[in-house]
């Protein structure tokens, strides 16, 4: 049978050695949090880019990256019954100042030495209408089910861009006074869910929402869902994007 083998230290033996530990600890615990608060001092000096420090940008560029491999159109975001959508919340007022829209029109660039146009809301809604029923993602953690009605936007390129011309990698778009502006990646705005629209949930858009015409690309996360745009560009440089400019990831992939 093993025995327990004990064995027994004089007390003032036992008392250095428990100091020596307690030293220890302490010297690797004040190691670890000097290293700790230097690293984020590091990050917080380190020269911006796009607003933020460049090694935090890093990380949001990486994951932007990683998310948008995962985009293909063989990648459907799931869809859901008409009857389980809901009024989402009327989040974001930046570039709806002006409730104004009878004069609204959209502006359309393509680049490439073809001269920017306008359209009315007629000429986007000659397009095969689509409804779709997604999840609305917001970055502050909420999520409801909307059905959306519009077109694809591959259809409205398809229509508008310039035939024979190879659409650029990226799609800029703004509201109508450029306060508020997205950019998107080529394959996720002709993501065949990604939708101008005009209707939610069987109605024409309220004006908190986007009216007239505002775009659903389930494939990303709320902020790019841009509300009342005024502005398309087609460009090969990629645009700036409002809220990437404040921290967040510029490809804000679901």
């Amino acid at each position: 049978m093993n025995k327990t083998r004990y064995i027994t230290l004089p007390e003032e033996e036992a008392q250095q050695r428990l100091k020596t530990k307690t030293r220890r600890g302490f010297l690797v615990g004040g190691a670890a949090i000097l290293a700790g608060v230097g690293g984020y001092r590091w990050v917080t000096k380190s020269a911006l880019e796009d607003e933020v420090p460049w090694p935090q940008r890093k990380v949001l560029n990486f994951n932007g990256n990683l998310a948008a491999r995962y985009v293909s159109d063989d990648h459907l975001i799931k869809t859901f019954p008409a009857d389980q959508a809901t009024m989402p919340k009327a989040n974001g007022h930046e570039g709806m100042d002006d409730d104004n829209i009878q004069g609204w029109k959209l502006n359309v660039d393509a680049g490439g030495g073809v001269a920017p146009f306008a359209l009315q809301m007629a000429d986007v809604q000659s397009l095969p209408k689509v409804d779709l029923v997604t999840r609305l993602c917001c970055i502050e953690g909420w999520s409801t089910v909307v059905h959306w009605g519009g077109v694809r936007f591959s259809d409205f390129t398809k229509k508008y861009f310039p035939s024979g011309k190879k659409v650029p990698a990226y799609v800029y778009m703004a509201t109508p006074d450029e306060e508020y502006y997205v950019g998107l990646d080529r394959k996720s705005a002709l993501h065949p869910q990604t939708l101008l629209v005009w209707e939610m949930n069987g109605k024409p858009l309220e004006l908190s929402h986007g009216a007239p015409l505002r775009l659903a690309i389930p494939v990303k996360y709320g902020i790019k869902n841009i509300k009342r745009i005024g502005t398309i560009r087609f460009t090969d440089q990629r645009p700036g994007d409002y809220w990437a400019e404040e921290g967040y990831d510029w490809f804000a992939g679901l």
